[in-house]
């Protein structure tokens, strides 16, 4: 595997290569992001990993100082996964002047849910995507259905700016007991460890209920946060969206059998997770 952390590497690396998959990453991998590289195997040839912590994305309360940096074990995993080329910039590779030009996404999509409670999240996702898919110029990219919302506003910004990237999404990779890996796991406590399924049992239970024609949309949201709460969780919401548009169903979508997902995003101590499941 090659190591590049200059723009000018990198393009020569891949120059006359046509069929790039490419998987962005922030490092600290785990078995999830390793299941992307395999899926981007399948769509293309060679396989782009990228790692960079991108402080864009980050609010004035959140962690990017925190954010673990495992590079010399994600250099190793990505190895035994057949990586071609690691894009590994620094910020001022990445960002020799200020961004001042950014790409926001529209209101309706990028304004709700995660975008709620964390402001400019996805307008320093978007504007970090577009960034490296210039560098990189993929064919396909790969990107995890956990980060749902994430997944949605990358397909709709590459469809509209005609960009010459199909976007590929995976599944959600998860642990025996169902909790979603995330790199932000490691903050959890053994007892919140054990706790922390209890989310996606939500969003189960939630799933089961509109499949048996239970569509009484607000009652089963709050009916699911209220359990969370009352097992020590601090949920900012759970709720449930068409997948199309991630707006809320209406009476006529619910009676048509629109396909639906259902989203959360809650705290257990000090750890925030988020999860979703498709309809």
């Amino acid at each position: 595997m090659k190591i590049v952390s200059t723009i000018e590497e990198l393009r020569d690396q891949l120059s006359g290569q046509l069929r790039t998959a490419f998987v962005p990453t922030m490092g600290n991998l785990h078995e999830g992001h390793l299941s992307l590289m395999r899926l981007a195997r399948k769509h293309g040839d060679p396989v782009v990993a990228s790692i960079f912590v991108n402080r864009l994305q980050f609010g004035p309360n959140e962690d990017f100082d925190k954010y673990p940096r495992t590079f010399q074990a994600d250099v190793e995993k990505l190895e035994k996964e057949g990586v071609y080329v690691l894009f590994a910039p620094t910020e001022k590779e990445l960002y020799p002047e200020p961004q001042e030009f950014r790409v926001s996404p529209p209101d309706g999509l990028g304004n709700t849910l995660e975008g709620e409670f964390r402001p400019g999240f996805f307008t320093g996702v978007s504007t970090v995507v577009l960034k490296l898919f210039s560098c990189v110029q993929p064919k396909v990219a790969v990107f995890g259905k956990k980060d749902y919302q994430q997944l949605m506003i990358v397909r709709n910004m590459a469809r509209q700016f005609a960009l010459p990237t199909q976007i590929i999404a995976a599944e959600t990779w998860r642990a025996d007991d169902g909790l979603a890996l995330s790199s932000r796991n490691m903050y959890l406590s053994a007892t919140e460890r054990a706790e922390a399924p209890s989310l996606y049992r939500a969003l189960t239970s939630v799933a089961g209920e509109v499949r048996s024609g239970h569509l009484d949309i607000y009652q089963l949201e709050h009916k699911a946060m209220d359990e969370l709460a009352s097992r020590g969780w601090n949920p900012d919401y759970i709720s449930i969206r068409k997948q199309i548009d991630l707006q809320p169903p209406t009476a006529g979508d619910l009676a048509q059998g629109a396909p639906l997902v259902v989203l959360a995003a809650a705290k257990l101590g000090t750890t925030r997770l988020i999860d979703n499941l498709e309809i």
